[in-house]
């Protein structure tokens, strides 16, 4: 088999391979989860090309996509890039003044909703997006006059006359080259940049990967990451086409755990808040279970962890070890794959730091994670440990192609087939980004092993500066808080100043009823956070995680802050990552209170 070179020879190689399959994707409703076959969902990709041609969309014209993962997603991102035309996909929870500008900035001529909500956020942006000709939904209920569906937009297709081998051939005349798509940044600061990501950039990234991770066709995918950013848009939906892998789409992000256990997926791809959370309720369970079971447990992680060092490292695994892992897999370990499905050959990682602590956990009860490492306007993968070349704190080797490097001032470089072409509608920003030798420069700080690993330190934007002059990576040790199950989100503070400060989400699941068995009563989040008993509980929790630190890193004070963050209120990006600057400016007067107290020589503390 050729390698393909372009997004649509991907699609009609797997469309070839795989049309037998019986089912290519898979989705939740009314309670039952239903397959489409690659023949059919061919059948439909070709109707909604005809269709989208036919309501004038042209090579080079944008077509935008405002959905949650769903099987409609797949047909409209292959239909748009069968018809030439460059698909810009827009995460469903942002708001709708984001979205104008989104559609505005790239011109989009026409957009998918997925449903009635999507359409309200459109139908009231709609006066200020003049080049915006026609809007269709993805479901084909509850649509109102002057709003197309894809249903209509198929049959539109269907009905027209022509040659499907001439839509072939036109389809595939698509060059490298050619612009697939633009995929606007979710930024932790500043207004979204559309990244331009050819055909080549994407699928080079595709047969890259795809030669070092394994993936067949007996392989089944959870789609859980939001289509519309490129980590889950490359591994979850463009891999496991080319390999031949089903894909099911998770009913919500809430229903994960639910659909994990009734699809049970061999390969996930995943953001390390995912694997926070299965390795804080396999704690929780053991600390609230009897005094033997939490026994058990922390001696079957302390097997896992041996047996994974000695593993990682190419040691040999003495016999009484062995035995012992035997038994922990049976008593503990065989639990917590369960809980995921039972199947799972490997989650891939990506999108921020993943602690090593948990890494080193998942190894050892039988669940590799593969941690890599990229950003959207390098299609994504830069570098990715794989079952052959796995070492726990790094983010792998550079995939084949790709060439990465460290300047001078400890920044990651990167450059090869799959760097961005630009920003759209932003030289300067292009400019500044690839400079005149095409490296790209990511933002990040790193270093790289005699062997090739690749470390990641911090962003370079986010490091802190302290007034006394220490470098802190903030990253790691908000990781390092996050895995307390007391600790639901933690932002690291302190440019500039004395001492560093950690600003703490708490999880209300687990508090409450912790505050409960203390006696303790409160009529709100706040008034419960004010409670000295909870302030004290929180510190000690905290500083459990941070003993290995030095000095000057560890939190000098800590914030309680009543509720998590959320994509609603601006705190987290829809992938998740903290917007920290955001997050001190909502709680710039309570933080400067404490540095202020701290000034007066008073207890810095609060809530």
């Amino acid at each position: 088999m050729t390698d393909p070179t372009t997004l649509t020879e991907l699609y009609f190689g797997a469309f070839d391979r795989f049309k037998n399959k019986p089912a290519a994707v898979r989705f939740r409703k009314d309670g039952t989860w239903r397959p489409i076959s690659h023949l059919d969902l061919g059948t439909r990709i070709a109707a909604a090309s005809a269709g989208i041609r036919s309501l004038g969309i042209r090579p080079g014209d944008r077509v935008a996509i405002l959905s949650e993962n769903r099987p409609e997603w797949a047909i409209v991102d292959f239909a748009c890039l069968t018809a030439g035309a460059i698909d810009v996909p827009i995460y469903p929870t942002l708001l709708a003044k984001q979205i104008e500008y989104l559609l505005n900035d790239s011109g989009a001529k026409g957009v998918f909703v997925s449903s009635a909500a999507q359409l309200a956020k459109i139908q009231a942006i709609r006066p200020g997006a003049p080049a915006l000709e026609w809007v269709a939904m993805l479901d084909s209920t509850g649509r109102p006059d002057g709003v197309l569906s894809l249903d209509e937009i198929e049959r539109r297709g269907t009905a027209l006359p022509g040659d499907p081998a001439i839509w072939r051939r036109q389809a595939l005349e698509v060059r490298p080259g050619d612009l697939a798509t633009i995929i606007y940044t979710s930024g932790t600061t500043g207004e979204p940049k559309g990244v331009m990501l050819t055909h080549g950039n994407i699928t080079s990234n595709v047969v890259a990967g795809s030669s070092v991770l394994p993936l067949s066709d007996t392989d089944s995918c959870l789609s859980l990451l939001p289509l519309s950013h490129i980590f889950e848009r490359m591994t979850g939906h463009y891999c496991m086409f080319h390999g031949g892998a089903t894909i099911s789409y998770a009913e919500s992000i809430e229903t994960v755990a639910r659909d994990m256990i009734e699809e049970r997926p061999t390969v996930v791809a995943a953001v390390p808040r995912l694997f926070e959370k299965i390795y804080a309720k396999a704690l929780e369970t053991a600390v609230h279970g009897s005094a033997l079971t939490k026994a058990v447990f922390y001696w079957a992680k302390g097997v896992g962890d041996a047996w994974a060092d000695l593993v990682l490292t190419g040691r040999p695994v003495p016999a009484g070890l062995r035995l012992k892992k035997r038994l922990a897999d049976a008593v503990v370990f065989r639990k917590i794959q369960n809980r995921v499905g039972g199947r799972i050959r490997y989650f891939l990682s990506g999108g921020a730091p993943l602690s090593a602590d948990i890494a080193r956990f998942f190894y050892g009860a039988g669940l590799p994670i593969l941690e890599g490492y990229g950003l959207t306007e390098t299609s994504p993968v830069i570098t990715v440990n794989t079952p052959k070349a796995f070492r726990l704190g790094t983010v792998g080797k550079a995939i084949p192609g790709v060439e990465m490097k460290i300047a001078d001032d400890g920044e990651i470089l990167a450059r090869g087939p799959n760097i961005m072409t630009g920003y759209y509608h932003k030289p300067d920003d292009t400019h500044a980004a690839l400079g005149p030798d095409r490296w790209f420069h990511t933002g990040d700080i790193g270093e790289i092993d005699a062997d090739g690993f690749l470390k990641i330190t911090d962003r370079k934007k986010d490091l802190i500066a302290t007034a006394g002059g220490k470098k802190i990576a903030p990253q790691p040790i908000e990781g390092m808080l996050r895995q307390n199950r007391f600790i639901a989100n933690a932002v690291l503070l302190g440019d500039r100043r004395k001492f560093p400060i950690a600003l703490l989400a708490p999880n209300f699941a687990n508090l409450e009823p912790w505050a409960t068995a203390q006696g303790i009563h409160w009529g709100s989040p706040e008034e419960l956070l004010a409670n000295p008993l909870v302030v004290a509980h929180f510190e000690a929790e905290a500083k459990k995680h941070l003993r290995d630190l030095a000095k000057y890193e560890v939190p000098k004070r800590f914030l309680l802050v009543p509720r998590e963050f959320s994509i609603e209120t601006g705190e987290l990006t829809p992938k998740l990552s903290v917007k920290r600057r955001v997050v001190e400016a909502h709680y710039q007067k309570e933080i400067d209170a404490i540095y202020q107290l701290a000034e007066d020589g008073e207890d810095g503390n609060t809530r």
